[in-house]
Parts: C-alpha cells; sequence; structure tokens
C-alpha cells in the first residue's frame, strides 16, 4: 500500500495492499450472491463502492465499571449476575423480556426487545458483560436492549477503535468488517490531488485515509484520515461547480421571454398577499427570465416562507411566453405534493398550465403516454423526481429548469436536466438553512436569493428540551392533543434495532410498539421508514393525511415533502444526534396550519454541550440563526456524534462541522483553476484524468 502504511501492516488480522481494480464484491472471499444482494441495498456493488463505505461511527470498548461509577446517559460496559430470569411477552409484532441483574453491589433492571436468540443465555445464575446507556429513575438504574459479551469476547474487543457501519436486515457488523479489509487487499487508490496541496495542507494519503478511515489505529489517526477525506468531497465538488460557473457565465438564452400579464394577474386573485420578501424574489426571477440571458438562481427561504409560489409564478411567466418548464423534487412525495397543488390552482384560477407528474412509480403504459404529451408538448409543466431526467424524456421546448431541495441532487444530475433544453433557464430552490458565508462557496455557480418573511399569520411554534424523564409527560401531552382533534409526530434516529454501537438510540420499529402500549387504545399509531416499499410509504403518509392515523413514528424521512396542517406536536427522541439545522427542518413538518404547534425535542445524553446547542432552537425558529449557531457551537468530539444529513448529500464531509475546512478547500480550488483554469500543466494531469473518468458524477471537463 502506498502512503505511510507498510505493505505488510495488518488490520484486525487482515493484510493490507492496495492496488487498483473495481471489480464485483462478489470476487471477495465470503461473499456470495445472497450476501451481495445484502449489500446491494445499502448501493454497494462494486469493490470500490465498498471501500467509499464510510463507517457511521466507532466503538472504543473500556474496562468495565460499576454501576454506581457509571453516568446518566453514558454508554458503559458492567459485569452483571442474571439474579432472575428473564420473563418474556409477546404482543403482535413484537416480543418483550424484562429481569435484573446485579454487579454484586447495586441492582439494574434491563428490557429487551425482539431478541429472541437471547433467550437462552438470560437466564437465572448467568454472568455476561453488559454494554449500554444507564438511565437512573427514582432511585433504580435501567439498561435498555444493552449488547451481550463474555469475558472472552470483550478481551477482543478491548483496546482498539471499532468500526460501526449502517447496516439493513440480515447484516451484521462483523460481516461488513470482514469484506472491508479483504477489499483493502489488492486495491490501489492513486492520488489525485496536487503534490502541494497535500503538503500545504499537511494530509495523509489518499490510500492512507481510506485504510485508516475503516480501520483507525487510534483516534488521532482516524481524525486525519477525515480530513483528507473531507477535503477530497469539497475540492471534487468545488471544482465541479467552479467550473460550471465559467461555462454558464452571462450565457444568451434559447428561451427569451417577454413579461405577460398572467403573473400579475394570478397575484391579485390569490387569497393572501405576497410578503415583502416575497415581492423582492418574485422581482429577480422576473427580471432574470426577461434579460436575455440564463437565469441561474438560488431560492433560500425558511420552512414555510413561500417558495413554491415563486416556483409557480416562474412557470406561468414561461408557459404564457410559449414554452415548457420543469419542476423536479427529490421524493416522490414532494413531486406528489406539488403536482396536486399546481393543479388546484389551475382549476381554481383557470391558469394555462397543462401539468403531468412522472414518478419511478408510474406503469409503463402511463410512462410511455406522458412522455408522448411531453414530446409533442401538449403537456406543459412536468412535475417528477429524477424519472425526468431519464434518456426517454424528450422535451420539446424546455425553457425552465426548477430543482427544489437542491442539496439533494447532484452536479451531474442538475446538468443532465438542464442538458435537455439547451441553454435553459435555472431555478433552484431549498429550504435548508445554509449560512449566506456556505452558500456563496457552496452555490458559486448562482445567484442568490433569501425569503426571509414568514407569512403574517403563522403561530410560532413553542418548543421545549427535556430529559427522558418527561417521555411520560409528553406521551400524556400527545394524548391530549389527539383528543383535541390533532395528530403528532415522534421521531427516532434508528430504523430498527441491533446495530452494534446503537445502544441507547431509539428505533422506529421498537418505539412504535411501545408506544401502542403505552397510549389509549384509540389512538391509531402507525410506523414510517425509508426501508419501506414506496407503495407502503405513500399508503401510510395519505392516511396520516386524511387523519386516520394520529400519531406517526418515523425516521427523518418525513423531512421533506409532508405537508399536515392538523399535525400540532413533534417530538424527536435522542435530539443530541441530529445536528440543528436537521432538527429545524423536522420542526417545520408542523406548525402549518392555524392551531399552536409544539416541539419536544428528547436530550437522552446529559453529556457535553448538547444542552447548550438544543437550547438554540429554544430560543428561535429562525432556521438561518439557527443555522449560524451550530456553526459555532460544533466542536471536535462531535465529529461523528452527530448527524447532518440532508445537506449537499456529502458521503462524510459536514458543512457546519467542517466549515473551516470547506472555505480553505474554496481557495484552494479557486487559486489553481485561476493558475490553470484547462488543467494542462503535468502536475493537474492526475485530477484531470480522475475527473474525466468520473465524469458520472462530476462536470465532464472533455465537453468544456
Amino acid at each position: 500500500m502506498k502512503g505511510n502504511v507498510d505493505k505488510d501492516s495488518t488490520y484486525y488480522g487482515y493484510e493490507v495492499c492496495l492496488m487498483k481494480h473495481s471489480e464485483d464484491i462478489m470476487t471477495l472471499k465470503g461473499i456470495g450472491e445472497k450476501t451481495a444482494n445484502l449489500f446491494h441495498k445499502m448501493g454497494i456493488y462494486t469493490v470500490e463502492d465498498l471501500l467509499g463505505f464510510y463507517p457511521r461511527d466507532y466503538q472504543s470498548y473500556m474496562p468495565p465499571v460499576k454501576l454506581a461509577e457509571a453516568g446518566e446517559g453514558e454508554t458503559v460496559t458492567i459485569e452483571l449476575l442474571i439474579d432472575s430470569s428473564f420473563k418474556w411477552k409477546k404482543t403482535k409484532t413484537m416480543s418483550i423480556g424484562t429481569g435484573s441483574a446485579s454487579d454484586g453491589k447495586d441492582q439494574v433492571s434491563i428490557l429487551y426487545f425482539n431478541v429472541p436468540y437471547l433467550k437462552g443465555k438470560l437466564v437465572k445464575g448467568s454472568r455476561y458483560l453488559f454494554r449500554g446507556k444507564i438511565r437512573c429513575e427514582k432511585g433504580k438504574y435501567h439498561m435498555d436492549q444493552p449488547a451481550l459479551f463474555t469475558n472472552e469476547e470483550y478481551q477482543q474487543k478491548m483496546g482498539q477503535l471499532w468500526p460501526c457501519y449502517s447496516l439493513t436486515k440480515g447484516l451484521s457488523n462483523n460481516l461488513v468488517i470482514k469484506a472491508v479489509a479483504r477489499a483493502m487487499e489488492g486495491i490501489a487508490l492513486p492520488e489525485y490531488l496536487p503534490s502541494y496541496i497535500v503538503k500545504e495542507y499537511r494530509l495523509v494519503s489518499r490510500a492512507e485515509a481510506v485504510a485508516q478511515i475503516h480501520f483507525p489505529k487510534d483516534w488521532d489517526c482516524l481524525v486525519e484520515a477525515r480530513k483528507r477525506l473531507v477535503i477530497d468531497e469539497f475540492f471534487l465538488f468545488l471544482i465541479s461547480i467552479r467550473k460550471m460557473k465559467e461555462y454558464n457565465k452571462e450565457l444568451d438564452t434559447d428561451y427569451p421571454m417577454i413579461e405577460t400579464a398572467w403573473p400579475a394577474r394570478f397575484i391579485e386573485q390569490l387569497p393572501y398577499r405576497l410578503t415583502l420578501a416575497q415581492q423582492k424574489v418574485w422581482k429577480e426571477i422576473r427580471d432574470d427570465l426577461t434579460s436575455g440571458k440564463c437565469m441561474n438562481r438560488l431560492v433560500q427561504g425558511d420552512v414555510g416562507s413561500g417558495k413554491t409560489i415563486l416556483a409557480f409564478l416562474a412557470l406561468l411567466l414561461t408557459v404564457t411566453n410559449g414554452y415548457q418548464g420543469a419542476l423536479m423534487a427529490p421524493t416522490e412525495i414532494l413531486a406528489a405534493q406539488h403536482f396536486e397543488q399546481l393543479t388546484a390552482m389551475t382549476k381554481k384560477y383557470g391558469l394555462p398550465f397543462c401539468p403531468v407528474l412522472l414518478t419511478g412509480s408510474a406503469g409503463t403504459s402511463a410512462r410511455r403516454e406522458i412522455y408522448r404529451q411531453i414530446a409533442c408538448g401538449e403537456a406543459n409543466v412536468v412535475i417528477g423526481t429524477h424519472a425526468l431526467i431519464q434518456e426517454k424524456v424528450h422535451y420539446q421546448k424546455l425553457g425552465l429548469v426548477i430543482t427544489d431541495e437542491q442539496h439533494r441532487f447532484g452536479v451531474r444530475q442538475r446538468e443532465i436536466l438542464n442538458e435537455k433544453g439547451g441553454r435553459t433557464h435555472v431555478l433552484v430552490m431549498s429550504a435548508t438553512p445554509i449560512p449566506r458565508t456556505l452558500a456563496i462557496i457552496l452555490y458559486g455557480d448562482l445567484h442568490l436569493s433569501l425569503v426571509d418573511e414568514l407569512p403574517a399569520d403563522r403561530l410560532p411554534i413553542k418548543n421545549c428540551v427535556v430529559d427522558t424523564s418527561y417521555r411520560k409527560k409528553a406521551y400524556e401531552f400527545i394524548a391530549g392533543q389527539v383528543n383535541r382533534g390533532r395528530q403528532a409526530y415522534v421521531i427516532c434516529p434508528m430504523v430498527e434495532a441491533g446495530e452494534e454501537g446503537t445502544e441507547g438510540l431509539e428505533n422506529v420499529v421498537d418505539y412504535g410498539e411501545k408506544l401502542r402500549e403505552a397510549l389509549p387504545e384509540e389512538i391509531r399509531v402507525e410506523i414510517l421508514h425509508g426501508k419501506m416499499k414506496p407503495a407502503d410509504k405513500k399508503r401510510i403518509i395519505d392516511a396520516f393525511a386524511e387523519g386516520n392515523i394520529h400519531v406517526l413514528v418515523s425516521t427523518t424521512v418525513i423531512e421533506v415533502g409532508i405537508n399536515v396542517p392538523n399535525a400540532t406536536v413533534m417530538m424527536v427522541e435522542n435530539a443530541e444526534r441530529f445536528g440543528l439545522a436537521q432538527l429545524h427542518q423536522l420542526r417545520g413538518r408542523i406548525g402549518r396550519g392555524k392551531e399552536q404547534s409544539y416541539c419536544i425535542f428528547i436530550n437522552s445524553s446529559g453529556k457535553g454541550n448538547s444542552g447548550e446547542r438544543l437550547s438554540v432552537l429554544n430560543k428561535s425558529n429562525d432556521g438561518f440563526f439557527i443555522a449560524e449557531e451550530d456553526l459555532k457551537l460544533r466542536g471536535p468530539g462531535d465529529l461523528f456524534g452527530i448527524r447532518q444529513s440532508g445537506v449537499m448529500e456529502f458521503k462524510i464531509a459536514d458543512i457546519y462541522q467542517d466549515a473551516e475546512l470547506l472555505k480553505k478547500t474554496s481557495q484552494a480550488v479557486d487559486r489553481l483553476l485561476s493558475e490553470d483554469g484547462e488543467l494542462t500543466l503535468d502536475e493537474h494531469a492526475p485530477l484531470k484524468r480522475y475527473l474525466e473518468e468520473n465524469a458520472g458524477n462530476f462536470v465532464d471537463f472533455r465537453s468544456i
């Protein structure tokens, strides 16, 4: 292996020697068709995919402690003697085991869900090491779903950092560890960053970074590996964005427009007045569309600020100039919501829209008919998901491309849609609160507009940050709201239990059952998560929207595109595990109706600055203020503990945690392109070659 790791280095018993190839994962020893299919569920098809499947966390197995030495909410290992055999209770969907154990002085109550394989072990007189979070209620110790080890098993884990991967049912963490270790035997990862950048930023080699991110020797090696991979992600993204900016700069559009009377008439008919911020941004969009140049504009606005109506106005100006418009959303749920809203407005106000909805779940015959309508111009507005950029979709006169929640699309995906129309106008919308300083870097090819005002009739959401002891009161509060005819969301960070390193984290599957037990029978509780089939997700969301489900227990899959004005409560479990910006996005699912809404953040940590961070959400409902505070409050210890998913969809980088690295990388990219914009120098040849070989993910330099 090149870099700082010797060829004969070993990690967890596996030799590491990197040489180049990108073969199917089934070429790895121990991976047959059945296991390969499990990896495919995680988006892993090749050896290179596997090496890019970074751990979501790391576990350090410390020496066991006594119950009295464990801090509230702290993950610890305790040697315990089971003093009463576990009792098992079966419900419709799960089995629940309860028992107690002692460390010789103090006793702890232990709770397990859906672990039939442990029944034979959890018997009176057995002694094991239990690893999990301790909570104390009314002077008594409790552990939920702790991991179980023999002394021998635990000794093997001590003294090193162990990677924890995101898993799917049937795929164990140990299996992934073995697969990654074998993948590293015989894979070369050549360097593509210019040597002067590697030297200036004191970076480890790319090969070293990949080895250490999976199997770190220690915490310092892990931090250095992550730093290199974060800079890689930012570098490749920013160089693509900069080249797009250069390519799109002041281009004459193929779709010149003039101002028509339709948008102004539509605004007059609306049952509300546009806010001053909406009026200002609409003027900027209108001026762009009628300038004769290609519009490239980003509209940022907090949840509920009214960006969608601005998109519809832009589409209205486009179709009344004789062109087509396309609106691409990241999920079928959000696409369907836009389509239904536009269709309703078309009927109510007599607008000249002929919209179609194109998503991956549409049947073959339905898709064929939609393709025909788009190609002949019969459909002048096309709303959909990634299906809009399929090869079979041919537009007649695509004058405007709108992407909603742009951060969820890759650079190349946006380009493909733009290319469907030639020199078309581009409008990007985002409710993700990204601080302006970072937005300018990340969206360097776009002009920035900000909808920084909420409609006057919106009631501010009331927030509270509490610990786990408040949970019972929270359930009572939710039940009270449901009795008043309202609905509620409960958010959990995990889909299901079983992943190592997630002890103490709530999961949707088990929590749904717990909540059914805790709430009155007449309150209907259902679950929702991203692993469900699209049809099942739609069925659940539709039932919730219609009021047939009272409480929806979900992952962050509801973060975008669910609009249920009757939902007035959101409770977020393990809130300390999420970034503040994402918590604010989640909170945006409530407060959409006329009734007062409430958000309850459960802080289950009790450690570090989690309380200070979460208190920011108590102070403000302003997403951009919260994003700025998130920048200030992230610390080195947050590298892997906080989930800020959904922002730019980087694999390992986080624009809040890594803001300083983002700024430095931006400076390096700008300097490189100013000195050698076409990457013709020998020292830039590896970078140019890498970009060309990965043209599907980045801008194709050969076409510029």
